[in-house]
């Protein structure tokens, strides 16, 4: 039986050795705290926008992936976490929480989308800077470290 070549092989025959890189998976924050300061991290990155998640949250217009255009608090969020700012998470539903009750004593309904929707509307209020939201973030990630 002949031997069969693989893109390895060279014509005299020996084999030669092939690199495969593998994508490195990040790490996800584990902690309310680490989730919130990842977040702030992202946004100085990629700004904040106003508005829906991410802008033409449709792509009818970009093409982007969404991971690399300008987001939501809540958008960045849950990006931090699940590598996509349209995925929910536990840990970004507890760091929205813990974000959500520290703007403005927290929302009359403590229900998840109450939550989203009160930093969202702190977010989208008219002249909010991206490094409003960057001080928001860290302000509340660090409180525990302030009260000690």
């Amino acid at each position: 039986m002949k031997h069969q070549p693989s893109p390895t092989d060279l014509p005299n025959g020996s084999r030669r050795t092939v690199l495969v890189a593998l994508p490195v998976r990040r790490k996800a924050p584990t902690t309310v705290d680490g989730t919130l300061l990842a977040a702030a991290r992202l946004l100085q990155v990629r700004g904040l926008w106003q508005g829906d998640y991410v802008p033409d949250a449709f792509d009818r217009e970009m093409s982007i992936p969404h991971t690399l255009r300008p987001m939501s608090i809540v958008a960045a969020i849950k990006c931090v976490v699940s590598g996509n700012p349209h995925r929910d998470s536990l840990m970004a539903d507890m760091a929205i929480g813990v974000l959500a009750m520290a703007i403005d004593g927290g929302p009359a309904w403590t229900d998840l989308f109450s939550l989203e929707r009160h930093v969202d509307d702190w977010g989208d209020a008219d002249g909010r800077t991206t490094d409003e939201a960057v001080a928001l973030l860290e302000w509340v990630a660090t409180a525990p470290e302030r009260a000690a």
